[in-house]
């Protein structure tokens, strides 16, 4: 039987074990959130994603830009092709979410993605590649903080300079240089549309030698484009800023 002293200091350290646990939560917290805010303005300085590629040997090659250095064509352009209601939602596409979970009910094996530019932003700019239930439910986190404290300008400017669109070439800026060598405010449609075309999985459906997949896709994208550019919120967002 335990003494009345040996349980008082059994519960003592609970209680302080507890204390330093919430000290710890709280603390990873404020950091985050610290971070969260600070990316509003500052360019991130690296991902895990573009980490890992570095270390894998790929290479990595970047070069972040401002929003008014990168095309209206390039800006619209990945828009029709990975989030067409993108100005609309608050970070999730709710309808293509729930397509894309009857998809993968009936065929496991062709698994179907449904994540709107906010998600991939978040995944890409805070966390890891992986279908975990623990990375979906940071990602579902990071994506409606970053609809909160940065607005739709800023995810689609982030997301244009951090997106993997070609092994080891991560961002418009470094994608326009290498494969059309310019600059990605120079981008027309076709080129913003063949890069765009690519985005589902950039390493295999490549941009140069022009893959199979990215020579007819880069068609239906630019037709999507001509749907879309009429919107009045597209518009708002593919509009340079001085």
């Amino acid at each position: 039987m335990k003494s009345k002293g040996a349980i008082k200091s059994s519960g003592t350290k609970k209680r302080t074990w507890w204390g330093w646990t919430k000290r710890i939560l709280l603390g990873v917290f404020l950091f985050q959130l610290f971070y969260i805010i600070l990316l509003k303005w500052v360019d991130p300085p690296i991902t895990l994603t573009q980490l890992g590629s570095l270390l894998s040997g790929d290479g990595l090659k970047r070069d972040y830009v401002a929003a008014r250095e990168i095309s209206p064509h390039m800006k619209l352009a990945v828009m029709a092709a990975e989030d067409q209601v993108f100005p609309d939602h608050g970070g999730f596409d709710w309808e293509s979410i729930n397509k894309a979970i009857e998809h993968n009910d009936k065929k496991p094996k062709r698994i179907k993605g449904a994540s709107t530019i906010s998600q991939q932003t978040a995944k890409n700019v805070f966390l890891w590649q992986g279908r975990s239930w623990l990375r979906k439910g940071l990602e579902i986190y990071f994506t409606a903080m970053i609809e909160w404290i940065w607005g739709k300008e800023r995810i689609l400017e982030v997301y244009l300079n951090v997106i993997e669109m070609g092994k080891g070439v991560y961002g418009a800026q470094a994608a326009a240089k290498k494969f059309f060598g310019k600059n990605a405010s120079a981008l027309n449609r076709k080129e913003a549309a063949i890069i765009a075309a690519s985005l589902p999985n950039p390493q295999r459906y490549t941009v140069k030698p022009l893959s199979p997949f990215v020579a007819t896709k880069h068609v239906w994208v630019l037709q999507q484009m001509r749907y879309l550019e009429g919107d009045a919120d597209i518009q708002a967002l593919i509009r340079k800023k001085k």
